[in-house]
């Protein structure tokens, strides 16, 4: 697959994701393995990563995700950002998310901590390798969801992981075999609604 295909058509995805397929962990792994050549800040490299494979642990952490993803969204309250076709895909990740065969969280190791000031150098370092990761994944013929609803309870999935204190998590990414045909490219705005050139420029 073309470099410019993956980065066209690797997207979340939710309602196609095969729950009943098996994914060999070797794969998962061949695609971490490109993820920890992302660039880092200062080149730390102070990620960590949490593969999850274990029925009852993925049932679980579907549990905390479901109640905080209802806590956030309650079914009978719409939101006027969240176009209707997403939330229903959201929904419906939110309700099988325990199923997934794979979940892959990324983390960072802080020891000292996060900053209190500016953490674009901190999460700069781990979210671009667990994009990477979601485009490893594309090009090998799976299929992955980037969210984070779960951090609103990040406590509890710490304790389902037994995660020391100094890791923190970054996003949550469900992997399975997609069902159906090929990804077409997300929706976009134009370019030129969202471009400035040499300054911020008012249109």
């Amino acid at each position: 697959m073309h470099a410019e295909e993956v980065l066209a058509t690797t997207r979340s995805v939710r309602r196609r994701l095969d729950l009943t397929r098996p994914v060999d962990v070797a794969d998962v792994r061949a695609c971490l393995e490109l993820a920890v050549q992302a660039p880092t800040g200062a080149g730390r490299q102070h990620w960590r990563w949490i593969v999850v494979t274990d029925g009852g642990l993925r049932s679980a952490i579907g549990k905390v995700y479901r109640a905080a993803f209802e806590q956030r969204y309650p079914p009978d309250v719409t939101d006027p950002v969240v176009p209707p076709r997403d939330m229903v895909s959201a929904r419906y990740l939110a309700e099988h998310l325990g199923q997934v065969p794979v979940l892959v969280v990324p983390c960072l190791s802080l020891p000292n901590g996060l900053s209190a000031g500016n953490q674009a150098g901190t999460w700069g370092s781990l979210l671009p390798a667990a994009w990477s990761y979601m485009l490893a994944a594309r090009a090998r013929g799976l299929a992955t969801a980037w969210t984070s609803v779960h951090l609103d309870r990040e406590a509890e999935v710490a304790a389902l992981l037994r995660l020391p204190g100094h890791v923190r998590q970054g996003a949550l990414i469900p992997t399975a075999y997609p069902i159906g045909g090929e990804f077409r490219p997300a929706r976009r705005g134009p370019l030129d609604d969202v471009i400035h050139i040499d300054g911020w420029n008012e249109t």
